[in-house]
């Protein structure tokens, strides 16, 4: 008879039934509803902004108790959460603030003069594109419009490396095409 121990099995992953989840959520929201909504209006001193967080920290609940994922302890999870999304919401607001002069406004419409500079310089830029072979104005395109190395590298089928250089020349090439047209950054 052979005493040796085998490895264990992995237990199966146990769904709980909808109906324990949905009374988890329910309870918990009974349980810590109000608190976590003064909480949240403490720390926002507004009643709508504290109204949707406190809506967004249950939302999040349900979805880990749903994943199988429930807290052991949920009233400290939930106010964690709280904090968590006043401070997000805290940075979002801070980046609009420090972003907001940069969104085009009617009273700043740009002068004629500028606007045909503008004109000028895209007619320019498209002649320097025209003169790149297709694949180098691909991977231009493609560096432009905010893929990465990697993702232009799938794309046309090269390795990264062979992509980087490919970037390198192709912009160097583009630089030269734009000075020679007189538009220089």
């Amino acid at each position: 008879m052979d005493l040796t121990l085998a490895a264990p099995l992995p237990l199966p992953r146990i769904q709980p039934r909808e109906r324990d989840i949905n009374r988890t959520i329910e309870t918990a929201y009974e349980v810590h509803g109000a608190g976590l909504r003064r909480h949240a209006l403490s720390l926002t001193h507004d009643a709508e902004a504290a109204e949707d967080i406190a809506q967004e920290a249950f939302v999040r609940l349900a979805v880990e108790v749903r994943a199988g994922r429930a807290p052991d302890n949920i009233g400290a999870w939930l106010h964690r959460v709280a904090v968590n999304l006043v401070a997000s919401r805290g940075r979002h607001a801070a980046v609009v603030d420090r972003r907001l002069g940069d969104l085009p406004r009617p009273e700043n419409a740009p002068s004629p003069e500028s606007a045909s500079i503008e004109a000028e310089e895209g007619i320019a830029l498209r002649r320097a594109l025209d003169t790149l072979k297709p694949i180098d104005r691909t991977a231009l395109v493609m560096a432009a419009q905010g893929f990465r190395g990697p993702e232009i590298a799938v794309r046309l089928g090269r390795s990264q490396g062979a992509t980087r250089t490919l970037l390198c020349r192709a912009r160097s090439k583009m630089r030269g095409e734009l000075e020679a047209a007189g538009i220089r950054r």
